[in-house]
């Protein structure tokens, strides 16, 4: 009788399991965004798919290098996420391409929402992230090379080259992976005596700082 009760409950739990993963599968061949729409639900709601056009799965941007003169840190990011390619929508999947200026970095910072692994285009490359424990997991990575940032730990790239430029592309789990970049959040939006408290330095040196990083609206 004992026996005959657990295979039931087994059954039941594994019923049960694969009915909520049938139910987190896609129900249609895909849903385009409807940017447009000002009802957001943990994405964005599905154009009429009678409406669809080839050029909501197709987006150009990442096929050149982008110029990194402009940037302070050396390095310019080209997000291909749903936002730019709407045929993206409820697929968890999303790209950008990064391009460094000789010593470029792009700065610690996280993608709350997905995993990364990157492939490099071009160059020589240091990079790495930070475990929970504190613990740094760096390498030098060069042309036709991957490297994966675990989800939601700060990691970083830097082009080692002194007199040539790098690229890479970049994969996420996620249509939206989101940037939290450390010190922009830290200095752009942290009280001044949090930050001083934080970092023991002078109230001047935190401003100093955040008259770098202006807080978002």
């Amino acid at each position: 009788m004992a026996s005959t009760a657990t295979h039931l409950v087994v059954i039941v739990t594994m019923l049960v399991s694969a009915l909520a993963v049938a139910e987190s599968n896609m129900l249609q061949d895909f849903c385009v965004a409807d940017l447009s729409n000002a009802v957001k639900v943990n994405g964005y709601p599905c154009k009429d798919s009678t409406q669809a056009t080839p050029e909501d799965f197709y987006f150009q941007g990442l096929a050149t290098a982008k110029n990194t003169a402009n940037s302070s840190t050396g390095a310019v990011v080209t997000g291909a996420t749903v936002e730019k390619l709407p045929g993206l929508n409820t697929l968890g999947l999303s790209m950008s391409r990064i391009d460094y200026a000789p010593n470029g970095l792009n700065p610690p910072h996280v993608h709350p929402r997905a995993s990364e692994v990157i492939f490099v285009l071009e160059g020589q490359l240091y990079v790495g992230f930070v475990t929970t424990a504190g613990k740094l997991v760096a390498k030098y990575i060069n042309k036709g090379e991957v490297f994966v940032f675990p989800k939601g730990l700060l990691h970083f790239q830097k082009n080692i080259a002194k007199s040539a430029p790098a690229s890479v592309l970049a994969a996420f789990d996620s249509q939206l992976p989101g940037t939290q970049s450390l010190v922009a959040s830290l200095f752009g939006a942290l009280p001044d005596n949090i930050l001083v408290e934080t970092f023991k330095i002078k109230p001047k040196q935190v401003k100093t700082i955040k008259a770098r990083y202006q807080p978002k609206k």
